[in-house]
């Protein structure tokens, strides 16, 4: 749990408990949050099983889609950090096969990309 403890004093990472409050109903029997960021308004969460991408829609956020993702499911990834003109860093995540990615996600300067890749990197690779 060290790279966790290291990485929740950062912006973008949201407090354990109100992740457990807030989305506590997805987990599985035996599945426990580990850590999770906050994007503009979706969130990425991490689980001792997998990756669960919160991706509010619409307008009024009313509309949201609950994205689960097994860690093993996971073949490759990248990151790609801001630029001088283009503020936003990229995550790109592959399942299985695809040639192309499955899910490509925009961070603002609020998350550190590298936590992110840092933290999913643990669970594909480890």
């Amino acid at each position: 749990m060290g790279i966790f403890s290291s990485l929740l004093g950062n912006a973008g990472v949201v407090d354990q408990a109100k992740l457990q409050d807030e989305f506590g109903k997805l987990l599985a029997d035996g599945e426990a949050i580990e850590i999770g960021f906050k994007l503009i308004r979706d969130t990425f969460i991490f689980t001792n099983k997998r990756l669960i991408i919160i991706d509010v829609q619409g307008l009024t956020g009313k509309k949201t889609e609950y994205m689960s993702i097994s860690y093993k499911s996971i073949s490759r990834f990248s990151i790609e950090t801001a630029g001088t003109f283009d503020l936003d860093a990229e995550l790109k995540i592959w399942v299985s096969s695809e040639t192309m990615p499955s899910i490509t996600k925009k961070f603002n300067k609020s998350v550190n990309i590298y936590d992110v890749q840092k933290v999913l990197a643990q669970h594909v690779l480890g």
